[in-house]
């Protein structure tokens, strides 16, 4: 049975959904693909466009995890600055990695824009504002490492930066002009829109329950079929289950929580975020926020690992949104959600082979929307026989952490931690 996706801003605003029914029978595919979020509905349509018959399965419907419940901030790069990336990654596959992170922007918009994707999209830029000395000379190191490689980037003083967010509550920062938002629910549905047209079949309402060889072939079973495959991906980052043995033990899934205002008078919210960015700045708990089309300020950051999330679970984000805008102090939430960011332990997304014919893309560390899109490609491109070496992101084996039933207790020490060090960096 489909569990209805959660209230939220994404649910009550996005496209329609594509129409899907759910797996009866056996059938043949040469890929099928686990999930059918970001990673797997971009793995889905590459693979489509290249010929391949493809077989998507989903547990509920389309976005219905992370991919339907991020903030829809679409950021190049990861968490590392390109000079460390290419320290720890080496003189070939660093650069050629740093190149891959840095074109997550034209990966997303050039995807809606191919296939007329109707998903609100802003390509107008992401700020990274710095709420302290220490953290603003790791923004300007960070912009700098990125300026070096010809990014289209910028470093901002403090007026500068108060004028494109509305606040002066930062230091100065950089703005990527590479980046954007989208509405994350249109556009996972137009993915899977664009990858039914090409060719894909996605069924919805079916859970994948085992894993199995069946000769020279992959069996995945579902409670009313099963497909039969030469290859298997797996795209379910934080909702990642027991499907293959180990891999939910390779991310730590923490939940990100956001509120939406009502629409913002124009007189109130003129001096808002006024160019259209998105924004997420350097706390270790960051606050991420942006408009959306209706001229609503969307406010994300952490939240305690409940999945019953309510609106009495606001008071960080109403903080925030005070703290950053104090006109709006009165203004009233109208719309709460929450939802799981897979991280992993080295802070890198991981792209994995597990078997023969079986991979698995996830741990995406809060860059979903980009990421997520950029590494579904690469597993269609794996499926399709590229080998991993000509692939510029790391393909590796799949390494539990290790600890994993204390990995939960640990974030939330950690949270703690990280809490108090930003509220004494700020003093």
């Amino acid at each position: 049975m489909i569990q209805p996706h959660c209230s939220s801003l994404w649910v009550s605003t996005a496209a329609p959904d594509v129409e899907t029914s759910a797996l009866q029978g056996t059938a043949l595919a040469d890929v099928v693909v686990v999930g059918a979020g970001f990673t797997g509905c971009a793995a889905a349509l590459a693979l489509a466009l290249r010929g391949s018959r493809v077989c998507v399965l989903e547990a509920n419907a389309i976005g219905w995890g992370a991919s339907g419940r991020t903030g829809g901030q679409v950021i190049p790069g990861l968490k590392y600055d390109p000079d460390e990336i290419d320290a720890m990654f080496g003189s070939d596959l660093g650069p050629r990695m740093v190149a891959a992170v840095g074109s997550v922007g034209d990966e997303v918009f050039g995807l809606i824009k191919r296939h007329a994707i109707s998903c609100d999209a802003q390509h107008k830029g992401w700020l990274q504002p710095a709420f302290s000395t220490r953290s603003l000379d790791v923004a300007m190191r960070r912009c700098e490492s990125w300026q070096r490689r010809g990014a289209n980037v910028a470093p901002l003083e403090r007026s500068q930066m108060a004028r494109l967010l509305g606040t002066e509550h930062y230091l100065g920062g950089w703005e990527d002009r590479r980046a954007g938002h989208v509405q994350p629910l249109s556009y996972v549905r137009g993915l899977a829109a664009a990858a039914q047209r090409s060719g894909a079949v996605i069924h919805s309402g079916s859970p994948a329950v085992s894993l199995t060889r069946q000769g020279a072939k992959w069996r995945v079973s579902t409670p009313a079929g099963a497909v039969d495959a030469d290859q298997v991906l797996l795209a379910t980052n934080g909702y990642t289950d027991k499907l293959w043995p180990g891999l939910a033990r390779t991310v730590v899934p923490v939940m990100s929580y956001q509120a939406a205002t009502i629409a913002l008078p124009k007189a109130l919210g003129k001096s808002i975020l006024p160019k259209g960015h998105a924004a997420s700045d350097t706390r270790r708990l960051l606050w991420y926020f942006r408009r959306d089309a209706h001229g609503r300020l969307i406010m994300g950051g952490r939240a305690p690992y409940r999945e019953n999330l309510g609106p009495a679970d606001a008071g960080y984000v109403r903080n925030a949104v005070n703290r950053l805008y104090p006109q709006l102090a009165s203004t009233p939430f109208e719309f709460h959600w929450a939802g799981r960011v897979a991280m992993t332990q080295d802070h890198i997304p991981h792209l994995h082979r597990l078997d023969s014919g079986l991979w698995a893309a996830l741990g995406y560390n809060g860059r979903g929307v980009g990421l997520a899109t950029l590494l579904g490609r690469f597993l269609a491109e794996l499926a399709s026989g590229t080998q991993p070496k000509d692939i510029p992101f790391p393909v590796t084996s799949m390494q539990p952490i290790f600890g994993y039933p204390f990995t939960r207790l640990a974030a939330r020490v950690l949270t703690g931690y990280y809490r108090v060090r930003d509220q004494l960096e700020a003093a």
